[in-house]
């Protein structure tokens, strides 16, 4: 399985999400403002693995004696629509300081024993031979360990199912393209990559949609990579079941529906191009990181528990 965090006990190493699939590059954080930059910067991305790197990053703050305040108000600021980040963000903070390590460690382990749960899950609802569409990056890299809608897809083939999956390039920071693809490919499960604008002619071949998601409000809505509402419409059409693969960490019970969710906004150069290289005309840009897809299109939320049906 591709490990994208490590912990050593006094440093959190990173495995550099921005090089890949080229390039195989670790990045050393040493304290939460490292953790925050990495973070911001998309060294690291996914709810839950963001939500582990900001508990080792306080854990890395409580070993050097730095301000614990200051650092939760740092990692809460550098990225604003995963809910997982507050989340172990509180959880840290409601714990003794002496234990910050143990705890971080905990939420890692836990992260990946709820991914191998919610995993056979989700496998459970696929066919054998399915062929599913997924969405963005969802799998070890965007988590503790195995994944979300990937862990759903690596379970199904642990259980001899043989999954095929369509992968969607996710423009425009194209973590399909780059990261999941990658991913299946060091695990050997069968998969296609495809431009996200053949999604709606290419679902009809598929059993399922699978997708993770970053925070999902008390009603169900979900908030998830931009590109996921569109999918969830195609899905309802076409009569493909719509499945979000959710860790109940990302259930924010604070947050009542979908238009409540802050939606983070970024840098133009991504659309303009990537890696340096510009394609596009030189006028202005909207970038939103994620949208919102209603309850009313999801056809199960599937968690460690099992599947949730709102407002359970």
């Amino acid at each position: 399985m591709v490990e994208a965090i490590r912990w050593t006990g006094e440093r959190m190493e990173l495995l550099d999400q921005r090089c890949l699939p080229r390039k195989t590059q670790w990045i050393v954080c040493e304290s939460a403002a490292d953790a925050a930059d990495a973070i911001h910067d998309m060294v690291v991305r996914g709810a839950p693995a963001i939500g582990i790197v900001a508990a080792y990053g306080l854990a890395l703050e409580h070993l050097r004696g730095g301000d614990l305040p200051a650092a939760c108000r740092r990692l809460l600021d550098s990225r604003p629509t995963a809910v997982n980040l507050r989340w172990a963000v509180d959880r840290m903070s409601a714990c003794p300081v002496e234990r910050y390590v143990a705890e971080a460690v905990a939420i890692h382990e836990e992260d990946i024993a709820i991914n191998r749960a919610m995993g056979d899950h989700g496998a459970a609802l696929l066919p054998d031979n399915p062929t599913v569409y997924h969405h963005c990056n969802t799998g070890a890299l965007a988590t503790g360990g195995w994944g979300t809608a990937l862990g759903v897809v690596r379970s199904a083939a642990a259980m001899g199912k043989k999954p095929h999956v369509i992968v969607g390039e996710t423009r425009p920071y194209l973590q399909g393209a780059r990261l999941t693809a990658y991913e299946l490919q060091q695990e050997q499960i069968s998969c296609e990559l495809v431009a996200d604008s053949a999604a709606a002619s290419l679902l009809s071949r598929c059993d399922a949609v699978l997708v993770g998601c970053d925070r999902v409000a008390a009603n169900g809505d979900v908030a998830n990579k931009i590109g996921t509402f569109g999918l969830a419409v195609l899905a309802k059409h076409m009569g493909v079941p719509f499945y979000v693969c959710m860790p109940t960490s990302t259930l924010d019970k604070q947050t009542p529906d979908g238009p409540s969710i802050p939606i983070e906004q970024r840098a133009a150069d991504e659309v303009l191009g990537h890696a340096g290289v510009v394609w596009a005309a030189d006028v202005p840009v909207n970038n939103p990181a994620f949208d919102v897809t209603p309850a009313a299109l999801v056809t199960a939320w599937v968690t460690e528990n099992g599947l949730w049906r709102p407002p359970e």
